[in-house]
Formats: C-alpha cells, structure tokens, sequence
C-alpha cells in the first residue's frame, strides 16, 4: 500500500501577510476580485504549503514556504514546484466552508480528495448527478442516514474525478462510488471506500466529524491516510 497524508487548516490559520507566496502566487491573488476567492484560495494554498513542508520535511518559514509554489496543471490540477523544479509529490486540495483539507502522496500517485457538508440538496440531484447504483444505495438508507450517504457519494466522486485530473467536466455518473465496502476502520476512523471509472479501480477511504464528510481516493492502493497534527 501507498501511504497518503492528509492536512486540515481553517481561516484562522492562515497568516494576515502574504510573505510565504512565491512571487506567481502573490501576482495570482492580486487579480482576484472577490473576497470569499481571495479566502478560499489562501487558505487553500497555505494547507498546500504546509502539508508539502511536513511531507518532505522541509523548513516551515515564510521564506521557506515561499519556495515552494503550488501551480495550476493545464487540466487545472495543483502541481508542486520547488523553485522552479517539480516537486516529488502528488496533492490534492478541497476547502468548505472556512476549512482547508490536502492530500499528499509521491509523485507516481493518482489522487484525490474533497470535503463536503452533509445538507439536504434538491430532488433531482441524484438522478442527475448518480448511478443506478448509486441511486439503489441511496434509496436503502433511512431517513436519518439519507443526508450523509448522498453527501458521501458526491464526495467520493469528486475525489475520483480529481485523481482522473478532469474535475467536474467529465459526466459524474461515469464514476461509482461504494462507500461501505467494509465496517472495518482504520486506528483513526477511517473508514474504506471503493470506486471505478471505466473498468479503472480506485481505493480510498472517508471519515466524517459532525457535519463534514472527507474523502481520498488513489492509486495504487492507498493506506488510511496518516493526518498531521498542529
């Protein structure tokens, strides 16, 4: 099995300066218009940087930090670069709702993750957005439990889908999701998932605190992610 590590940051994290940009990132943000993008954006850079600073154990000053730059892959995917070198390491990156959430394994992994609140969505959302499948296991669940489980099979495909490096322009039904493979967790509740993608087999695991549903998924075989404390 890989091993995947995984970083949560909320807003109050993020530094007020913006000294641990690379000078891209810094022309980046000024050109956004809108607060909430400015917001979210930071934040998300900054649980980037943080987690790429532990996994490869470097400095975590903001010059340090500085140096390490999360672009954005023609497919819109975040790469990392070290000066102007890639960086050996894979990432992915969700934020909801004042929360920040990275994944990061090594360079030859597909991988992705998201986080999702668990809230009621319209009628239609899942014979638009789901499988048959996915519509059956939906329609099993109980009143109580209905919410979580549409909230983790939406999760989970937008996790396979940033593994695929499409995001949300490829037809999210050519992804299924099975979120309960398994009642076994992992030591830190990590609980396994399992999904495919045209005859392609993705791995993963999900947990959930209160009303937010995080999912990973990647190949090959992923362990429980290993989550660094702050």
């Amino acid at each position: 099995m890989i091993e995947v590590s995984w970083l949560e940051q909320t807003g109050g994290d993020v530094p007020a300066a913006d000294d641990w940009l690379s000078a891209g990132e810094t022309v980046r943000l000024r050109g956004m218009r809108f607060a909430k993008r400015r917001g979210d954006w930071r934040l998300g850079r900054w649980t980037a940087k943080r987690a790429v600073s532990f996994y490869l154990d470097l400095p975590a000053d903001p010059r340090s930090l500085a140096r390490i730059e999360i672009r954005a892959a023609p497919s819109g995917a975040p790469e990392v670069f070290l000066g102007d070198e890639p960086a050996p390491a894979t990432i992915s990156i969700s934020h909801r709702e004042g929360r920040a959430a990275c994944a990061i394994s090594g360079p030859e992994t597909a991988l992705g993750c998201d986080l999702e609140i668990v809230e009621p969505r319209s009628e239609g959302f899942a014979a638009d957005y789901f499988t048959a499948v996915e519509q059956e296991l939906l329609a099993r669940a109980s009143a109580a439990d209905r919410l979580r489980v549409l909230a983790l099979l939406w999760s989970g495909k937008e996790s396979v889908l940033k593994a695929l490096r499409v995001g949300l322009r490829l037809d999210t039904r050519c992804v299924t999701v099975d979120p309960f493979v398994g009642q076994s967790s992992s030591g830190n509740d990590w609980r396994p998932l399992r999904a495919q993608y045209e005859g392609q087999d993705f791995h993963g695991w999900w947990r959930q605190t209160d009303n937010l549903v995080r999912t990973m998924v990647a190949a090959p075989l992923p362990a429980a992610p290993l989550t660094y404390r702050m």
